[in-house]
């Protein structure tokens, strides 16, 4: 199917962008990869009167490590944070979770900020972003600019904090700082590159002891919006991430849910596979935070 009508305009910076969301209002929607866009355009889901094509702001395409947090331009290519050394070493489980964003030719197009902005409930990177308590950096022509945590920012399928006339323009992703740390993602979907069925991500941080001194973890393609649980890891810490443990964690995490059923998966299967998935890829993460010198 072929895209519906609509005016198109390409920005050379994001404050021209920022202009053009103002003056076009509710029916203006920006583009940089497309990856998701245009599929949605392409099926009628979306009808946008203006394109905004934010591809080549160069000020949006960069990875900028700070002593705690690794700042990531909106428009970085998802394929170069993929091979990039920085993220490979302080956000580890971004590059775990980016191994399952749809295929290669996806991510050589696909950007960060255009995945965090799409909030598909089932998306790789959002729920990344909820675990790690990444922050949005959100500027606009009125509102000039401000931040947003990631658990502010999704609120509900393909639905952000943001603004009509904001553009997103850097996200800071924290970085922890402990000595042992192991991250872990998992998901189930039909075909290895497809929508998830159910995904889940953890980090943990363990003592010299084995103990727990730090967890997270999430939950996503289970409810409106992928879900994180602090208080629920919160519980694991100073454990050994015991058996015990770890399921009435998930157990509890999987009753917050809000599964849906559909042509690929009832309700209750997926909130089986939340609690499986939970489970794995805590103690994954586990172990490898065990295994660091």
């Amino acid at each position: 199917m072929k895209s519906p009508p609509f005016e198109y305009v390409r920005a050379r910076s994001v404050d021209e962008a920022c202009e053009l969301l103002s003056s076009h209002g509710e029916g203006a929607k920006l583009i940089a990869g497309g990856q998701s866009l245009v599929p949605m355009l392409a099926f009628r889901l979306l009808r946008p009167s203006w394109l905004i094509d934010v591809n080549e702001i160069a000020a949006l395409k960069f990875v900028d490590p700070q002593p705690d947090t690794v700042r990531i331009g909106a428009g970085t290519r998802q394929c170069v944070l993929a091979k990039n050394d920085v993220i490979a070493r302080r956000l580890p489980l971004m590059r775990q979770a980016l191994a399952w964003v749809g295929h290669v030719q996806t991510r050589n197009r696909g950007t960060v900020g255009g995945s965090l902005v799409h909030a598909d409930p089932s998306a790789e990177l959002p729920l990344a972003a909820l675990v790690l308590g990444a922050r949005m950096k959100l500027r606009g022509k009125t509102s000039g600019q401000r931040m947003v945590a990631a658990d502010q920012f999704f609120s509900g399928p393909m639905m952000t904090a943001i603004r009509p006339d904001e553009c997103l323009d850097e996200i800071h992703w924290p970085v922890w700082q402990d000595a042992r740390i192991g991250s872990a993602f998992l998901e189930v979907s039909r075909r290895h590159g497809d929508f998830a069925i159910v995904g889940a991500a953890a980090q943990v941080a363990v003592d010299e002891s084995g103990r727990c001194t730090r967890v997270a973890f999430g939950i996503g393609g289970a409810g409106p919006a992928p879900l994180a649980f602090p208080k629920l890891a919160g519980r694991l810490v100073g454990t050994g991430l015991e058996a015990d443990a770890v399921q009435s964690a998930v157990h509890d995490a999987a009753a917050e849910l809000e599964p849906g059923t559909d042509t690929h998966a009832t309700a209750a299967y997926r909130r089986h596979l939340a609690r499986v998935l939970a489970a794995r890829v805590l103690r994954s993460a586990y172990e490898t935070a065990r295994g660091r010198a």
